[in-house]
């Protein structure tokens, strides 16, 4: 493609570069010990029963993080388009997060997480 003497090759994205992998596997809760179950639909982050969440993506799904840590949930937005989010906060890092909850996400555990929000 050509456009105002410069020319323009497309390049499909590399594995690298790509901003999310699937990466949908089962895995036990690091905090509550919960066995969690794959998603099936989008990548599973983050147990469904306390929330919680391991820090090891840079991008979603790629498992490229080398910190390791625990992410604690700390709250919740909602987004017009993504539905509730989850705010997380890495008890190692001490970086800040945040992810789309899941369809069997404890409800009690969101209500609660949204009344710390007030």
């Amino acid at each position: 493609m050509q456009t105002r003497n410069k020319t323009y090759q497309y390049r499909p994205p590399t594995p690298s570069s790509r901003r999310f992998a699937k990466n949908d596997s089962g895995f036990v809760c690091m905090n509550c010990g919960e066995l969690v179950a794959p998603l099936l639909t989008s990548s599973r982050d983050h147990c469904t029963k306390c929330l919680c969440s391991l820090h090891c993506d840079i991008n979603p799904g790629d498992r490229a993080n080398s910190c390791h840590g625990i992410l604690f949930p700390i709250g919740i937005e909602r987004d017009s388009k993504k539905g509730i989010v989850i705010i997380y906060h890495c008890d190692t890092c001490h970086e800040y997060h945040r992810c789309r909850s899941a369809p069997d996400d404890n409800y009690d555990e969101i209500v609660r997480l949204a009344s710390r929000n007030k």
